[in-house]
């Protein structure tokens, strides 16, 4: 017997100039004759958070029943085509009686209550993901990856009366005391994870000349290519090519207030909301395709946020219309933004269902959590928190997952961490541990 398959290492990169471009999984990466479970093909664990503000129309979110085949409400509907792996968690509550925008961001992953400061001496908690970070992530270029939309840390003092900005500058915290930033700027993500980082003015000079990253491996590239079955061929021209649309989306975002930019600031953030976002999930995907990260939390925007939905009707802000002092009219307002940001996230579904790895997709091997750390916004409720999460990575059936009321957010993290192998048995307030 004659084996001819060419075997390549999972963690296969295509380099250049300042460039290092990790591959997806292909099936030359599964060495001919060997068992599955002891290649590359056998996939790795990812976790994700994402995050809205503001709270949401709970009565347009909490499923009528509680049971395992409870109807989709108005605002789950959009994620009833990934219900194979979809959990609804129900009564869970987030730390701290007061009703404040900080105590929401500040202890969603952390399950601790804020203390209450307006100064250096903020104080928070270890957050879950970067507990499973650390258990996942150290073999990984990036052990974890924080994005956002909206940059508050030009501020300081209290973002809120009696609490320092950093609680809604951030949902990651490495420990108590520090707290870890979000990266808004879609070029810098995308440089971080592939190379070429400069200064401002280096960065707008690639944009003058319009060079991508890609044009730096083009000799390893032919090289991989010659030696690549068709499929696999196929699955690299596909990656390829959407990295070159992410650079170029990107190009787009910059180059649309060109003769604006101030050389001191960064350049690549979108001005168009959508955009934005699509571009922070679309590189977020590629993190876990290309295994440069297999952990992230995205805050799709900051508590607080002020921005204005004019492709929806609404010129009031968001923080506005959530207090919607019960009104029909703003009720429907503040669920159409929610609705608005799930239907992003669908998007980012799709696209993790797309993606092969191993015996399935990228979805399947990942648990993404979607949720707020405010229920009611009109009443900044600490509780009954939205909170879904997505992906084959907790089991592949549809679930809901009723605690009594008012537990603890923590004993769902501790279940989650365990799931992924870090042994705790607390964080932050929690009282006991959440089975997942």
């Amino acid at each position: 017997m004659f084996v001819t398959k060419k075997f390549l290492p999972r963690r296969t990169f295509l380099r250049g100039m300042g460039v290092s471009i990790a591959l997806p999984f292909f099936d030359a990466m599964t060495p001919a004759l060997t068992a599955l479970a002891k290649t590359a093909a056998n996939p790795k664990r990812r976790l994700g958070f994402v995050y809205v503000p503001n709270g949401m129309i709970v009565e347009q979110w909490t499923p009528p029943t509680v049971s395992d085949a409870f109807e989709f409400t108005p605002l789950l509907k959009p994620l009833e085509p990934f219900r194979k792996g979809l959990t609804v968690f129900g009564h869970l509550s987030r730390p701290g009686n007061d009703a404040d925008h900080a105590l929401a961001s500040a202890g969603w992953l952390s399950g601790v209550t804020a203390l209450e400061t307006e100064g250096e001496d903020f104080r928070v908690g270890r957050t879950i993901d970067q507990i499973v970070a650390a258990q996942i992530g150290q073999d990984t270029p990036l052990p974890s990856l924080e994005l956002a939309t909206e940059d508050f840390t030009g501020f300081v003092g209290g973002c809120s009366p009696g609490y320092a900005c950093a609680y809604v500058n951030t949902l990651s915290w490495a420990d108590a005391t520090t707290p870890l930033p979000m990266e808004i700027n879609p070029r810098v993500v995308f440089e971080r994870m592939f190379g070429r980082a400069g200064t401002t003015e280096q960065r707008m000079t690639r944009m003058r000349t319009n060079k991508s990253v890609l044009d730096s491996i083009a000799t390893d590239l032919r090289d991989l290519e010659r030696d690549l079955a068709a499929r696999d061929r196929h699955r690299l021209g596909e990656y390829l090519q959407h990295i070159r649309e992410i650079e170029r989306r990107i190009s787009l975002a910059e180059t649309a207030g060109f003769e604006n930019v101030d050389l001191e600031a960064p350049v690549g953030v979108p001005a168009s909301f959508d955009e934005h976002v699509s571009l922070m999930f679309e590189l977020a995907a590629l993190a876990y395709q290309t295994d440069v990260t297999r952990v992230f939390t995205f805050m799709m925007a900051r508590e607080f946020s002020m921005r204005t939905y004019p492709e929806l009707g609404i010129s009031e802000p968001h923080h506005a219309v959530s207090h919607h002092g019960n009104k029909p009219e703003q009720i429907v307002r503040h669920a159409a933004i929610n609705l608005h940001h799930i239907s992003h996230f669908v998007k980012f579904l799709e696209r993790l269902q797309a993606s092969e790895d191993g015996d399935g997709s990228v979805l399947d091997h990942s648990v993404i959590f979607y949720g707020a750390g405010m229920s009611n916004g009109n009443a900044h409720s600490p509780h009954p928190l939205p909170l879904v999460s997505v992906g084959g990575g907790m089991g592949t059936r549809q679930r809901f997952i009723d605690s009594a009321p008012r537990t603890p957010i923590g004993n769902l993290w501790v279940g989650v961490a365990n799931r992924f192998d870090a042994e705790i048995d607390r964080l932050g307030e929690s009282t006991g541990r959440l089975d997942v």
